[in-house]
């Protein structure tokens, strides 16, 4: 809390992982139980969510999966968003079709969706993120639901190479921060609703001061903490003037120890603030 409040971000996404069970026990219970704490002092985002093995097919499966987010907003009651799945158009997370998670939203946000709560889709900018919405949306016409499936609609508009500027457009079948027209068209569909960026970032290179707090070996090309800061602040920035935009996350505040994962953060291991962390500080949030 006390690097959040100094960076000037008022929001944080906090996962709630699911492999079946009915309801949170143990170290995640525990976790959620703190999450509760935080939203005392800052806007949390809670995200249920599992990998593809766990995707909740059959009805019987989708009402246990949204009992389990059900309860764990329970436990996150502050909680001001709920997140239904994450990037559901990517194979790393669903083993389903657009229409199973229709029917995993709409079974949802009927669980979930109470004053002050909103509840959220998501969506990667890989992987076609237009045509799985489509096909979200056809299934709802075709369930003759009245009812939304979503508050708002989330998504996560990494770039498609470490470098790339934030208004870098696109062809059909990858949507980035630039690529924000095409979205909007897309979710015509649903009406107008808004849309959160749940996740965005860019990956810096570690001093060699600081790798003694690392482990393994990089796999993807890193920016220089220079480059990193110029990139987010333009995401930021660019998302700010985009109309219905309610929220932007980076991902992460702390980069992760392995270095085979992420080091998006804006602070390295070791506690030491990286470039970022001024110019997320400094980044505009309304249009300039």
């Amino acid at each position: 809390m006390r690097w959040q409040r100094a960076l000037g971000a008022d929001a944080v996404r906090v996962w709630a992982p699911w492999r079946g069970e009915a309801a949170p026990g143990g170290a995640r219970l525990v976790e959620l139980q703190r999450a509760e704490d935080a939203a005392r002092y800052t806007t949390v985002v809670l995200a249920v969510f599992g990998v593809a093995q766990d995707t909740p097919r059959t009805p019987s499966e989708q009402a246990r999966f949204c009992g389990y987010a059900r309860r764990a907003l329970a436990v996150v009651h502050d909680a001001r968003a709920v997140v239904v799945w994450n990037e559901a158009n990517s194979p790393t997370y669903w083993n389903g079709t657009p229409a199973e998670y229709e029917a995993v939203l709409a079974r949802c946000y009927d669980a979930l969706h109470r004053r002050g709560v909103t509840v959220l889709d998501s969506t990667a900018s890989a992987h076609a993120p237009e045509a799985f919405l489509r096909a979200v949306a056809a299934a709802y016409r075709r369930s003759g639901r009245t009812r939304p499936l979503v508050d708002a609609f989330g998504h996560n508009p990494y770039p498609r190479t470490p470098a790339e500027s934030p208004a870098a457009r696109h062809a059909v079948g990858f949507v980035g921060v630039g690529d924000y027209a095409r979205l909007r068209l897309t979710l015509r569909a649903f009406g107008t609703p808004d849309v959160w960026y749940l996740e965005d970032g860019y990956q810096s290179s570690v001093p060699h001061q600081l790798r003694t707090h690392y482990d393994g070996r990089e796999n993807v090309a890193t920016l220089t903490p220079g480059l990193q800061a110029r990139l987010l602040r333009s995401a930021i920035a660019l998302a700010a003037c985009q109309p219905h935009v309610r929220a932007f996350f980076n991902f992460e505040l702390v980069d992760e120890t392995r270095l085979a994962g992420w080091q998006s953060g804006l602070v390295w291991r070791g506690v030491h603030r990286k470039p970022a962390a001024g110019a997320f500080a400094a980044a505009p949030r309304t249009c300039k």
